[in-house]
């Protein structure tokens, strides 16, 4: 049985956190034991997995679990903290099953200036992200925020795959150059563009030509689809529509993976 690690960047609103779902479903879907992890600053990956409103409002983010981030870091002085420490008991704990299979792993948003020190938020979430992606046994996606700063070195070399998603907008493609030049300096070995929202020839090719200048690799397309809007337009998962345009592109992005991995 094929693992694969991929991690997910793009400049919000391309439609990442939708690839990044439906790569998760389709893993789940052909077999693999499957671990999504939300490290976007504003996290919709619980939504796109199936999970109610009701029942992502009740996830306590891993970053904002004090009583967590006390037990893995503190030593009892203030501003002094732990740098070693498990987390392997964390994607037991406190991972959510989903309803097609998935499990998920939140980690909500870094607080920053003017709301203390986020050393502990951010060595717990280091490790559990090494901690998926270098001992974990199984298909790990990584919906992340537009850039790869979380990931130290030796836990980005083990990414087979980072996916930058990208519509034809040109603010998209070049975060997804930034992006790119960041991945290689840190090690990831596949870098791959994913062009998105595609809705005519001439947006396809627009992408290609970027592409092409700026050295990035297109690994697919997926389509505009009407029926993604529709679905999350009412709260509900597109991922439902395993048939829809979307969907069946998602679907032969994952077996491009698994092959690729093989």
């Amino acid at each position: 049985m094929n693992i694969v690690k991929v991690a997910v960047c793009g400049k919000g609103g391309v439609g990442k956190t939708l690839v990044a779902g439906g790569l998760a479903f389709f893993f789940a879907k052909k077999g693999l034991r499957t671990i999504a992890f939300d490290a976007d600053p504003s996290p919709n990956l619980a939504l796109t997995l199936g999970l109610s409103p009701e029942e992502v409002r009740g996830i306590l983010p891993i970053s904002e679990n004090k009583d967590l981030l006390e037990s893995k870091t503190g030593t009892g002085y203030s501003g002094v903290y732990r740098l070693s420490f498990t987390v392997d008991d964390i994607v037991k704990k406190y991972s959510v099953e989903t309803p097609f299979g998935v499990n998920l792993v939140v980690m909500g948003s870094v607080k920053s200036m003017g709301s203390g020190c986020t050393c502990p938020a951010n060595a717990v979430v280091r490790a559990l992200l090494r901690h998926l992606i270098v001992e974990r046994n199984e298909a790990v996606i990584l919906d992340m925020e537009a850039g790869v700063e979380h990931m130290g070195r030796g836990t980005a070399e083990r990414v087979d795959a980072l996916l930058i998603v990208a519509d034809a907008n040109m603010k998209a493609l070049e975060t997804a150059k930034h992006i790119k030049d960041l991945a290689i300096k840190a090690g990831i070995k596949q870098v791959f563009l994913v062009g998105n929202k595609i809705g005519n020839e001439t947006q396809k090719e627009s992408i290609e030509a970027f592409a092409k200048d700026n050295e990035l690799s297109v690994l697919d397309f997926v389509p505009f689809d009407e029926k993604v809007v529709e679905a999350e337009m009412h709260g509900e998962t597109p991922l439902k529509n395993a048939e829809s345009k979307a969907m069946l592109a998602i679907e032969r992005l994952s077996e491009k993976l698994l092959m690729a991995n093989n």
